[in-house]
């Protein structure tokens, strides 16, 4: 059966990725009503580590993973790379002796332990000793509560703070100042700013760029000007065809061959590709991530269901929807300099018109909004079970690209 997982990033101060947690998003049809938190971890733990290889879910990044109080007792933690593997305490685990013993256990094997959605207690002492991250809910948490929290923990050693649930650049400003070092959420796929700013001149450019590439009607020798006149683009297209993704037989050295090879309609995507990363370059990098992967989620649950004829705009769809966050300025603003379909506006803008479900149970799944998701996904003709094989499949395409590029 299908085992359903997403991951979220984890961020460090200056917005770096510095790990993923991993989240249990259930099995076959997405249904999580009747499996408790030890089968999750232990289906999560076992399909991510056993089945899959945690190399192709989290590259080289460490990753955050539940456990229940039954779990620890049972130390199957050891069973684990402690090097790959940080132990996540959840907030209903009670610091009782046995308990606190097996986390005892699991420091002095060099696991790094965390503990979840925290909330301070002088009970929980013996644990905040073994911990070495403490996360705390910043949205549910009110602010002077959170700076309470973090003086009742100052006199403890060698502990950092990780703010969960940041879904504004305020909130992280916010947490950032009150001393927390690492960050959680999607505060970075959203815009800093939803006042109009004037974009850098290279911004421009690369709109326009953007603008032209993203016509139906442009031609090849249209594109192959635009490349070979920015230097960056041509480095990054021939390293991209040059690299052991491709397994050439003769290095690819001109614009021209590298059209020859791709292909009108994987050249354009590459250009695409690279022009957003390129918008990019002053956020965090998992943003183009979250971009790409978007992208080829919606490409491949359009090629699933009813909209396999349109796959292509369904990438564009999804590829554009952090484009406010990536230039600090308001959706239907940039979609005016931008010569879309009707279709492909109106999905970005509100998620609305034929391509409109396809992004929402995008949305919804990395959001674990199970019956949104599963309800978009039924209106474009898609088989829920389905759902886990191709996230992994678009995690897998993002992943790659940021290497290549």
């Amino acid at each position: 059966m299908d085992l359903c997982i997403a991951r979220q990033p984890i961020f460090n101060l200056h917005k770096r990725l510095h790990a993923y947690e991993l989240l249990f998003r259930g099995t076959g049809e997405w249904q999580l009503d009747n499996i408790s938190g030890n089968r999750a971890t232990s289906a999560l733990l076992s399909s991510t580590f056993l089945t899959e290889g945690i190399e192709r879910i989290t590259g080289a990044k460490p990753c955050f993973v539940n456990f229940t109080a039954e779990l620890l007792l049972k130390n199957i933690v050891s069973a684990f790379p402690k090097n790959r593997l940080v132990v996540e305490v959840l907030e209903d685990v009670e610091p009782t002796p046995a308990i606190v013993e097996a986390c005892r256990k699991i420091k002095r094997e060099g696991y790094t332990i965390a503990l979840d959605d925290f909330v301070y207690a002088s009970r929980y002492d013996p644990l905040v000793k073994l911990a070495s991250i403490i996360k705390v809910d910043f949205k549910l948490t009110p602010v002077g509560k959170v700076h309470r929290m973090l003086e009742q923990m100052s006199h403890i050693p060698n502990l950092t703070f990780l703010a969960e649930k940041v879904e504004t650049y305020d909130e992280f400003e916010k947490a950032l100042k009150l001393g927390f070092t690492y960050f959680q959420g999607y505060f970075f796929s959203r815009p800093e700013t939803i006042e109009i700013r004037e974009l850098t001149s290279v911004k421009v450019n690369l709109l326009r760029l953007l603008a032209e590439v993203a016509k139906k009607k442009t031609t090849i020798s249209r594109l192959e000007e635009i490349v070979a006149a920015d230097v960056a683009l041509t480095y990054k297209l021939l390293r991209f065809l040059n690299s052991a993704h491709f397994y050439l037989l003769e290095k690819v050295t001109s614009v021209s061959r590298a059209i020859a090879y791709l292909g009108a309609k994987r050249f354009r995507r590459f250009v695409l590709l690279v022009l957003i990363s390129e918008m990019a370059t002053d956020k965090p990098e998992e943003l183009v991530r979250l971009a790409i992967i978007r992208a080829k989620f919606c490409e491949l649950l359009a090629e699933a269901g009813d909209l396999e004829e349109h796959a292509s705009e369904l990438f564009i769809v999804g590829l554009f929807s952090s484009i406010d966050a990536m230039l600090d300025r308001p959706m239907r603003d940039i979609l005016k300099e931008l010569p879309l379909k009707e279709e492909v506006q109106s999905a970005l803008i509100d998620t609305s018109g034929p391509y409109g479900p396809i992004l929402q149970a995008v949305l919804s799944y990395e959001g674990d909004q199970r019956g949104q998701c599963l309800d978009c996904l039924r209106q474009a003709g898609v088989d829920g079970a389905r759902l886990a094989s191709i996230y992994l499949r678009a995690m897998e395409y993002g992943d790659q690209l940021l290497l290549d590029f």
